[in-house]
């Protein structure tokens, strides 16, 4: 049976003894930052397409702009931290922001789909990758 064995960077395993007690917090923190740069994008695409192409006039209070936000960080069960861009429920009239949502971003009889998830998930990822790569490094810099 063949054995190997990987050191790790000196720098690195430096960086890391510093984290100790504070890893939460500080992943917390980058994750937060990148959900963000995320947050920003989605919104600008939901505004693009709220009332965007239609014959009638559009009816848009902004209540599902202003319903879009962040959770908070969570553990999940295999011991990862999420952090999760959605919409506040419920809405005034009753009706359901994500329901809304769905409807612009997938379509249904007689209105088309107008995207704005999935382009922003796609266009805001790098972005949001090298937000929360500096903010860890800002983090682990202070310590």
């Amino acid at each position: 049976m063949a054995n190997a064995t990987m050191k790790m960077p000196e720098e690195f395993l430096i960086k890391i003894s510093k984290l100790g007690n504070k890893t939460d917090e500080i992943v917390s923190k980058a994750l937060e930052a990148g959900g963000e740069v995320v947050l920003d994008k989605v919104k600008t695409n939901l505004k693009s397409v709220i009332g965007n192409g239609t014959k009638e006039k559009s009816r848009s209070t902004g209540e599902l702009v202003s319903s879009l936000g962040l959770s908070p960080t969570k553990l999940d069960k295999n011991g990862n931290f999420n952090i999760k861009v959605g919409f506040n429920e419920p809405r005034g009239d009753g009706d359901a922001n994500a329901k809304i949502a769905n409807i612009l971003e997938y379509g249904k009889s007689g209105q088309p789909p107008k995207p704005f998830l999935k382009p922003a998930k796609s266009a805001s990822r790098k972005a949001c990758i090298e937000t929360m790569k500096s903010e860890l490094d800002k983090e682990i810099e202070k310590l």
